[in-house]
């Protein structure tokens, strides 16, 4: 009562202001719950959109849902064959046979042409030679000024455009950088080392003061790696740094010439030099291909000189073609593919954490993934870098261009790609792997791993020990066996039949052919048919075991279920265009030609049609809407059913065409095991005469069985009945029961004898024969007990007449 007064006290606005609030809460709630509503859609919505397209095996729960398993696995087959055949453009698109036979012209260029005293690049052995080939055939090779190519200098073959100038580069060593023994110091003064970071020489030397050019550089002063930008080169001695003295040849023949006379005149190459270098670029246009070209020639500290050579051909600039453009787009898709997997991989991972890594497969995506992400990022590096490059080299043709790094990480790419599409291809094997017969191979390395592992020790032991043994023995005069590194192979070359017997008996006498003849009978004969006597043990097993176990699921019987369904719906279909055929041939009842609307629909209503489908197919024809069909109309529909008839039994005859063919490669793949077992079925045929004579046995026990059956039954009818009629009993007993008692309760005689009647009535229907047939089932009662019931009643009847008297 306060709380209504204090409200009734309180002013009308207070009161309008609380019920302002009260409708702003709850607007605000209802406006919560749409958006809470609204949010929990995208969601649903976000989270539909991942189930259908990052789905795998691995992020899904099929419950034994065989149908479901065998879409997601066709799924992820048929993604993944998608980006293996985009992968394959790209790698293609990158490289064709033509780099080859580029290289291979450059080669016999600079490689195989001789110089007057028939000494080819490949020949140089001495100072001499290096300086009689560098001015001679290689400068012809770098300088075709020739009557046809006047116009158009710096061309090599007409067709090859020399990028800039050539570079000559060299490194040396310290003077007294090696220790002269005590015996031999008064007789040798200078000493120097073979060639490496702590011996380099940086020094000037020779006329570095008096030397002039026209460019500025002095090839007797060192220049720092920073100002050289070269790379580090892998040599045959030594490991080569970055610096140098440097000093660029000319854009003409006549101006190069006089450079290489100077040098060779000041005496550039002497007791320190190490190895010099000569580096420049072609770029051939037609082709769009670069090739780099570096030639080397070291000097060793034991004298002499060795010469080597690097020849990359790489394609820098990607995209000018029709055909690169199209890469192009490949490589987008390709990048979208990164995206795609990139997620399904999260998403595997996120479900199953750190055992998602306990699988070689998830492990092999993850590399995958992350060679592609490296391509992709050199791919951009690349455009850009090539871009400032050729910009650099077009603002000053002097100057040497540095495609060197360039086409070292080009390679690099070439190497990764390469890479990433022999994963790729091995990693098929995933997403076959639900047919036994394609895990033959992962489930015979895997079984028998332990056993290679512990054969590996044994093998390795051997061959390690023949290894150290034959460089030992013929590392000074074979080859092949020069280093530790090349005994190794050529040991492994043995192995597969590749092998100088002729250069190991010329180096011992004796001991070569021992050798060779004990490595021979314990690693080839003895240790290799160890291993594969191991593999192929392993691989009866798996394939016994293969045999006994079951797919997956075979994607047989989901396109067969399919087909089955198709077969279904044309069927239906077939039936439909059936029924309206009849219903068009009966309709016109009255005669008159025109198909009315009710005549039509009463026909399909008795075949089971609705009426909406009745109305759309009838307007289809009806062109002028009077609900009639002419005739016109009528013939129309007719050829149109029958089009479509004729379409759907080609349909038909098509399908079971392949499904026949189909079902015969399967037959003919199981007619070998099939005749197999001919023999034996045919011991297992009986005659005709015996087939009767089972056949008539087996209708005699069917006969009798039934009898049985019957006789049971009706046993237990009448076993139901006893059980109803006791029942009955009971019920009559406690009735009686009850009316004795209340009979003597009584004292009116009148009522006492109505009582004493009913009683007697229902000692009289207790006294009726029971009838066990089920048709009396409610009212009979059992025989054997009637006896001793009534003699029981009629005692309690004597007794209750006595105390009544």
């Amino acid at each position: 009562m306060s709380s209504t007064k204090n409200l009734e006290s309180r002013p009308a606005s207070s009161i309008s202001g609380h019920n302002d609030m009260t409708f702003d809460a709850k607007s605000m709630n209802s406006q919560t719950c749409l958006q809470r509503n609204q949010i929990e859609k995208k969601q649903s919505i976000l989270s539909r959109i991942v189930n259908t397209l990052w789905a795998t095996r691995q992020t899904r729960d099929f419950n034994e849902n065989a149908d479901l398993l065998v879409k997601t696995t066709l799924k992820e087959l048929i993604i993944y064959i998608i980006f293996l055949v985009v992968i394959s453009i790209i790698t293609f698109g990158m490289t064709s046979s033509i780099n080859f036979y580029f290289t291979n012209v450059m080669m016999k260029l600079f490689l195989e042409q001789p110089n007057s005293n028939g000494v080819t690049f490949k020949d140089i052995g001495s100072i001499d030679d290096f300086w009689d080939v560098h001015s001679e055939p290689i400068l012809n090779g770098l300088y075709w000024e020739t009557e046809e190519n006047a116009t158009k200098p710096g061309y090599i073959y007409f067709e090859n455009k020399l990028l800039g100038v050539p570079r000559l580069r060299q490194l040396r060593v310290k003077r007294g950088s090696c220790k002269v023994h005590s015996l031999f110091e008064k007789t040798i003064s200078d000493c120097y080392d073979s060639y490496s970071y702590f011996n380099e020489d940086q020094s000037p030397f020779g006329i570095h003061e008096v030397y002039n050019s026209s460019d500025g550089e002095n090839p007797f002063r060192y220049s720092s790696s920073d100002k050289v930008k070269a790379s580090i080169v892998s040599g045959t001695f030594s490991t080569y740094g970055q610096g140098g003295y440097v000093k660029n040849l000319g854009l003409m023949m006549a101006e190069s010439k006089e450079l290489v006379e100077n040098l060779k005149n000041h005496i550039w190459i002497d007791r320190g030099t190490r190895a010099v270098f000569l580096d420049f670029t072609i770029y051939n246009a037609n082709i769009n291909l670069f090739c780099q070209i570096r030639l080397l020639t070291e000097f060793p500290a034991t004298g002499g000189a060795f010469s080597s050579w690097t020849f990359r051909t790489v394609k820098l600039i990607r995209y000018v073609t029709p055909m690169d453009y199209f890469v192009l787009a490949c490589e987008i898709i390709f990048i979208l593919f990164v995206l795609y997997y990139t997620i399904e991989e999260a998403l595997e991972i996120k479900k199953h954490k750190l055992k998602y890594f306990k699988e070689v497969w998830n492990v092999l995506d993850v590399v995958i993934l992350l060679l592609c992400y490296v391509c992709i990022g050199f791919n951009i590096y690349r455009v850009i870098e090539v871009n400032n490059v050729l910009d650099s080299l077009l603002t000053n043709i002097n100057k040497f261009p540095d495609f060197d790094s360039l086409s070292y990480w080009q390679n690099q790419f070439n190497n990764a790609v390469a890479v990433v599409a022999f994963l790729s291809w091995i990693k098929f094997f995933k997403y076959i792997s639900f047919n036994k017969t394609m895990t033959q191979l992962s489930s015979t390395l895997a079984r028998c791993a332990k056993d290679i592992a512990g054969f590996a020790v044994m093998f390795y032991i051997v061959f390690f020990a023949y290894a150290q043994l034959g460089y030992l023995l013929f590392g000074a005069i074979v080859e092949d066996y020069s280093s530790f590194t090349n005994t190794l192979f050529s040991l492994f070359r043995t192995i597969l039949g590749d092998f100088d017997f002729e250069a190991l008996e010329s180096a011992s006498r004796y001991l070569g052919p021992i050798y060779f003849l004990s490595y021979v009978f314990f690693v080839f004969f003895v240790l290799l048919n160890m291993f594969l006597a191991i593999i192929n043990d392993t691989y009866s097993d798996v394939k016994s075991d293969i045999a006994e176990q079951k797919s997956d699921f075979e994607l047989g019987e989901y396109f067969k279920r399919g087909y089955d369904k198709i077969l279904t719906k044309m069927h239906l279909k077939k039936d439909k265009i059936l029924d309206i055929q009849e219903a068009l041939a009966v309709a016109d009842a009255d005669g008159d030609k025109n198909l009315s609307f009710d005549e039509w629909r009463t026909e399909l209503r008795k075949r089971g049609y609705a009426d909406a489908e009745i109305e759309a197919y009838f307007a289809k024809y009806d062109q002028d809407g009077d609900k009639n069909l002419t005739e016109e109309e009528r013939k129309q529909m007719e050829e149109d059913l029958k089009k479509q008839s004729n379409k759907i039994d080609n349909d038909m005859q098509k399908i079971h065409r392949e499904a026949s063919i189909t079902s015969k490669d399967e037959s003919d793949e199981s007619e070998g095991s099939d005749n197999e077992h001919d023999e034996e079925s045919k011991q297992n045929l009986v005659s005709h005469i015996e087939f009767n004579i089972l056949t008539k046995r087996v209708d005699t026990m069917e006969a009798s069985i039934g009898s049985i059956v019957n006789r049971i039954d009706s046993v237990l009818t009448k076993l139901d009945t006893i059980e109803q009629a006791k029942l009955k009993r009971r019920e009559a007993m406690t009735k009686i029961l009850d009316k004795l008692n209340n009979a003597n309760s009584v004292k009116d005689d009148v009522q006492r004898a109505k009582l004493q009647e009913m009683i007697r009535q229902e000692l009289e229907k207790w006294d009726e024969p029971l009838s066990v047939t089920p048709q009396r089932a409610n009212s009979s009662r059992a025989v054997s007990p009637l006896t001793q019931s009534s003699s029981s009643l009629g005692g309690m009847r004597t007794k209750s007449s006595y105390k009544q008297q």
